[in-house]
């Protein structure tokens, strides 16, 4: 506790920033309560906007009981940028060293998955090469890329990012080191890739006849969803495998089922409306159906407005459940690794 308050001292002030944090879901929950669909059921929208508010009551009491639990994490992360920055590099050119092709073999798997997908449903499948998607005809393979993007990034870091601690078990053990730096420096190396693959992507769209337009600025947006969800989530799962190896295996099955159960193969419109809110519920979806909307629908995040907000409230309830477990369990690395 005394390191946690010394840190929370040299950086932001404990009073402005619960004051802030109090300000921001004030206004959260004023501009949740306002808002009106008029196409929503009302009743519908009455529950969502209650559910909203309760999460974001919760949030607020426990970021201002636990703050100095909570704030040492972001306050470490900032304060070592730099370092973060410089080994994040090191890492990702370091991965590949000796190969023959070296970083190359980073986008051959992604590439190999959408050929193989495209070769199933467009060519041995025709019917399937084009579909309807949320009521925009588009070409498979682009729809398609469009939801694997996303999917690659969460998968590759977070699984990079659960075995950080792991992977650099030297560095744990060093007194001086910063180790909550660790899982950041594998998701920031994974998104590397990600940026080329979603480049791919964008050359795709363009061959088949998409023009640019300021909607496609939005990938930023969603792609800065992933790295926070899942760095939200490492935290959590780099600290517990240390302890429970198993939890590697466990998270590779529930990716496998995740790819499936997230709409990325499928369309969700697929299913009856009353099945599709479990799947909304998933975080990930968000941003897969957002990297659609931002190529195909032509529409900003913003219109989303529930799913944006529950999305957010969702990820900072995860992001401050990781650095408190990751905060209890780390004066125990040294000892298991």
């Amino acid at each position: 506790m005394a390191e946690s308050n010394v840190a929370v001292k040299k950086g932001f002030p404990k009073w402005l920033g619960i004051t802030l944090t109090i300000l921001i879901a004030v206004i959260m929950a004023a501009v949740i309560v306002l808002h009106h669909n008029p196409l929503a059921d009302p009743q519908e929208e009455n529950v969502k906007k209650a559910l909203a508010c309760s999460i974001i009551a919760v949030a607020v009491i426990g970021i201002t009981v636990l703050y100095d639990k909570i704030m040492i994490l972001p306050q470490e992360l900032w304060q070592n940028r730099k370092l973060i920055w410089k080994l994040a590099k090191n890492d990702f050119k370091t991965r590949y060293a000796g190969s023959t092709m070296g970083r190359v073999w980073a986008f051959v798997q992604p590439v190999v998955t959408v050929l193989m997908y495209y070769f199933v449903f467009g060519v041995i499948f025709p019917a399937r090469a084009q579909l309807v998607a949320s009521g925009i005809e588009a070409p498979y393979v682009v729809w398609l890329t469009a939801g694997l993007v996303p999917w690659f990034y969460f998968s590759e870091a977070l699984g990079n990012g659960t075995s950080a601690l792991m992977e650099y078990n030297y560095l744990v053990k060093q007194v001086v080191f910063k180790i909550s730096i660790l899982p950041i420096i594998k998701v920031i190396a994974a998104t590397f890739i990600h940026i080329a693959f979603a480049g791919i992507l964008l050359i795709l769209y363009f061959c088949y006849g998409f023009a640019p337009s300021l909607y496609l600025l939005q990938l930023v947006y969603f792609s800065f969803c992933m790295f926070i969800l899942v760095l939200a989530i490492s935290y959590t799962t780099c600290a517990v495998v240390v302890f429970f190896k198993d939890l590697t295996q466990i998270i590779q099955i529930v990716l496998q089922v995740g790819m499936w159960a997230t709409p990325i193969l499928w369309d969700l419109t697929y299913l009856p409306e009353k099945y599709r809110i479990f799947f909304k519920l998933n975080p990930v979806y968000y941003i897969v159906n957002g990297y659609r909307s931002a190529l195909f629908e032509k529409q900003w995040f913003w219109e989303d407005f529930y799913s944006t907000m529950f999305f957010w409230i969702t990820t900072v309830v995860i992001f401050a459940i990781g650095t408190l477990v990751f905060k209890r369990l780390k004066v125990h690395f040294a000892d298991v690794l």
